[in-house]
């Protein structure tokens, strides 16, 4: 039946050649109208998975917490950072055709008024106590915020000092802040006195000087980076508002749009160089493999064709392409040009012992077309394996390239054998035979013992090493760490307050919460939580007392009358009052005193400086000085906080609209360490099943994921098998097929665990790719074999092998060039599988199969004379004939 449609395809060589340029225009218009790639990376997992639904269950629940791109700010001061987070906010929350939300998460109105309440109980009595010690202080700032006032204060705390009720030890910062501050001025730098840091001892949290602006965009999912115009409203915006690093403020996006993007930037950046690389070398292999202009080109528009007209397939069939299902391209070129060489390369071994092209082509298809079809069905069958898998991604995947198997292999017995009938190339001159490894295939015979015991050897050696093999299930391990978003979680990950690396539980109410969270704190892998009641502690009536007494005695202090703005002589005078009373107290050597001197001299450069340099340093000492002034009469009168006095955003982020309520759960120790959230995720999962977030996300997914691969696996085995089974007859045979495939894979996971390369996401994608091409390799050799050929490594047959690993390998080895770690792990492992696929093909092989036997395999597909066609030029003629 093969060589019928290729005769009939010879015959009706230009009718063939329209009908698939008219399916390839199809083709192509068909795929430029359904061209979408939806890059949403949680539809790469069936959503039918437990954990996935307890994903789409807190999804539906909180919705602003998804497709979120998070703005982290940071800045010099405290005063700087929180107003610049302030004014992006603000901002962005006109741009409603872009920005869905945009709320803070540490900031605003209602933590100005609240954040004592919100301390614990020990923390608030130090803070008090310390507002206590300092109301002089507040009150000559609260009465006169000016540059004379900052002054004022100075000189009564130098006299203080000399008074002996307090110690320059303690003036130590204070001074060297405000000296600092002023030599900037001077200086013509900006500057900004934090009056925060100051009052607070120079204790600075890592949050104090990081905030975060929480922003859900509407996305475009058709787009590789669907976040892309919201992104760059955001980074146009913050420039707008003055977040940039000449004012001392720098702002970074991640969170999971941004770092999407950044991931689908990263593989179009390398699109060019990876596509560039990959056509030169593939023109070039099969220019080495062919040595015919004519025939490359007919091989190449049969590739094209093939591969236009699967595209407009795969999208009929899965509507949109996901970002693994996308890689059908690469798959598609280097399996379709396999089929493209081996009937081409045995076309030209034909062409030399036939008289014309057409023979040739006949003999071609005789002598390759029962092979050509066993590799395209197990191909088939090892792609649709994985249809049934959970892993979405690699199903659509494995739908598209199996049915491009199809075309390929009908395109390669129809159009192809056209064009070369058309193009009509040149005939052969001498035989095509790869006449330098001649002497191999005796050898491997001669010491076919020894080969087989070295083969065991290396196997049961490097046995061990599969146990020790890691699998890293880490997802932020495969993206770049150049990249903004991936660089900028790495950073927050370090600092426990910041990390994203949380769970969520869910409770059916706010009354659940106090439970759940005892429970949750009993766990020995949970630092804390956060939750609703955070933000309306159930101690509220002892805090408020304690605030409300402190206010007592602030109160006054805070709100006496404020002086007149002092004129330019009176900053004159206060400045040269106050170097004397600094210059008062600098004697002896302790601490504080150096800085005294120092801050001397400069108020008397100051003193003597023009106006302009006085009103500088005013903006500088005073800007934060009365925010400050007046964020601390709020804080001293909050109000009882419930549930119904929480503003409307805060509280739907803890609590949904149904009533459940979400406790937030931190992890003990490095939260980017895999082993530390997988035990993380399971104590949490023990006392709250339906938790999620990215622990159990990460956790959950590997075992999801890995279980796709070995039940993809294992079916792909068992249909090849069965296929070969049914086409081979011979057990025998079948295993020598699959045997040395089975070793090729184990010889690739040893030389990972030398290389110390683990096994992630990514790269396991390649093991059953390789799964399914070595099986294509290997049952070439093992149908020459049936048929009685010997030498097969100097055969035309050895030459397509090569030359089609060569042209696979760089469809898929390019990929190595990514700056993308996880799509260049796969291309690193796709080339040492392929490598070792080569070793088992060309030397394990013919050593597990021995001689071949006595007389040559008739048992075969009526129609296919393979057995009694010259299979690899004299010499297999010869072989065949005795």
């Amino acid at each position: 039946m093969i060589d019928r449609l290729v005769a009939f395809s010879v015959r009706r060589r230009w009718a063939i050649i329209v009908v698939a340029a008219l399916l390839t225009a199809a083709g192509g218009g068909i795929a430029a109208h359904l061209f979408r790639i939806n890059t949403d990376v949680e539809r790469l997992i069936d959503p039918k998975e437990p954990w996935r639904q307890d994903e789409v269950a807190f999804e539906k629940a909180f919705p602003q917490r998804s497709n979120v791109v998070v703005a982290v700010i940071d800045g010099r001061t405290p005063e700087e950072t929180e107003e610049a987070a302030s004014k992006l906010t603000d901002a962005l929350a006109v741009h409603k055709n872009l920005i869905e939300t945009v709320y803070r998460p540490d900031g605003g109105p209602f933590f100005d008024k609240n954040g004592f309440l919100l301390m614990s109980q020990p923390e608030l009595e130090k803070t008090t106590e310390e507002l206590i010690q300092q109301q002089g202080l507040l009150g000559s700032l609260a009465q006169d915020p000016s540059l004379r006032g900052v002054m004022r204060v100075l000189s009564m705390g130098a006299g203080g000092v000399k008074s002996g009720d307090a110690k320059i030890e303690d003036l130590d910062r204070p001074l060297g802040k405000i000296d600092g501050t002023l030599k900037k001025v001077l200086a013509g730098e900006p500057a900004r006195l934090s009056w925060q840091q100051l009052l607070g001892g120079g204790e600075t949290r890592s949050t104090d000087l990081r905030k975060f602006v929480m922003i859900q965009p509407l996305l475009d999912f058709n787009a590789l980076q669907p976040g892309y115009t919201a992104t760059k409203l955001i980074r146009n915006v913050a420039k707008d508002v003055g977040i940039t690093e000449a004012n001392g403020l720098r702002m970074r996006l991640t969170g999971p749009v941004a770092v999407a993007d950044d991931e689908f930037a990263t593989l179009s950046d390398d699109a060019l160089v990876n596509n560039s690389v990959t056509v030169g070398a593939i023109v070039l292999f099969l220019w080495l493999a062919l040595r015919s202009p004519r025939l490359v080109v007919a091989v190449i528009i049969t590739t094209f064709c093939g591969l236009v007209v699967t595209a407009a397939l795969g999208l009929v069939m899965v509507g949109e392409l996901n970002p693994i299902s996308v890689a059908f391209a690469a798959l598609f070129v280097g399996l379709g040009i396999d089929f493209g060489i081996q009937f081409a390369v045995r076309y030209r071994a034909d062409r030399y012992e036939q008289p014309t092209l057409e023979a040739a082509l006949g003999a071609a298809t005789r002598g390759v077309g029962w092979s050509l079809t066993l590799a395209a069905v197990s191909l088939l069958a090892g792609f649709f394996a994985f249809i049934p898998t959970a892993f979405r991604g690699v199903s659509e995947l494995g739908l598209i390239a199996g049915v491009g198997m199809i075309v390929a292999y009908l395109f390669s017995l129809t159009l192809l054998p056209a064009l070369i009938a058309v193009m009509k190339p040149k005939g052969e001159k001498a035989a095509v035979e790869t006449t330098w490894l001649a002497g191999v295939d005796p050898w491997i015979i001669r010491n076919r013992k020894a080969v087989l015991l070295g083969v065991a050897l290396v196997t049961l050696a490097g046995a061990p090493l599969l146990w020790k093999l890691p699998f890293d299930s880490n997802p932020m391990h495969l993206r770049s760490t150049k990249v903004e978003s991936i660089s900028t979680y790495l950073d927050l990950i370090k600092d426990p307050a910041t990390s994203p690396n949380v769970i969520d539980v869910i409770v059916p109410s706010v009354a659940d919460i106090p439970e759940m969270t005892k429970r949750l704190l009993a766990l020995p892998t949970v630092s804390g939580t956060n939750s609703v009641d955070t933000y309306m502690p159930r101690d509220q009536d002892q805090k408020l007392a304690t605030i409300a007494e402190t206010a007592e005695l602030l109160d006054q202090v805070l709100n006496l009358p404020k002086k007149p703005a002092p004129t330019d002589a009176e900053n004159v005078a206060a400045l040269k009052e106050t170097a004397k009373a600094l210059r008062g107290i600098a004697t002896g050597d302790k601490p504080g005193v150096a800085n005294a001197k120092a801050l001397a001299g400069t108020l008397d450069t100051l003193a003597a400086a023009p106006e302009a340099k006085r009103k500088a340093a005013t903006t500088a000492l005073v800007t934060d000085l009365d925010p400050m002034l007046a964020r601390l009469r709020g804080l001293l009168h909050p109000q009882k906080v419930n549930l119904d006095s929480l503003p409307a955003k805060l509280r739907a982020e803890w609590v949904a609209k149904d009533g459940q309520a979400r406790i937030e759960v931190h992890p003990k120790g490095n939260s980017n360490d895999d082993e530390v959230l997988r035990a993380f995720a399971k104590e949490v999962q023990s006392i709250a099943p339906h938790a999620t977030g990215a622990p159990v996300a990460t956790t959950s997914s590997s075992y999801t994921i890995l279980g796709a691969f070995v039940q993809a696996g294992l079916t792909a085995f068992v249909l090849i098998f069965i296929i070969l089974s049914v086409a081979l007859r011979k057990p025998w045979d079948v295993a020598m097929t699959l045997g040395p495939l089975v070793l090729a894979t184990l010889w690739t996971l040893m030389a990972l665990y030398i290389l110390g390369m683990p096994l992630n996401f990514a790269n396991i994608i390649a093991l059953p790719l390789m799964l399914a091409v070595g099986v294509a390799f290997h049952i070439y050799y093992v149908i020459a074999w049936r048929a009685g050929v010997t030498d097969m490594l100097a055969s035309s047959l050895t030459r397509a092998i090569f030359f089609s690993a060569l042209t696979t390998g760089t469809a898929f080895g390019s990929l190595v060039l990514s700056s993308h770690p996880g799509t260049a792990s796969m291309g690193k492992l796709l080339a040492l599988s392929l490598f070792f696929t080569l070793v088992a093909a060309f030397f394990v092989v013919p050593a597990f199969l021995g001689p071949p036997p006595a007389k040559p395999d008739a048992d075969r597909p009526e129609g296919d004379a393979a057995a009694n066609d010259p299979l690899i030029g004299k010499k297999a003629e010869e072989a065949l004939a005795k």
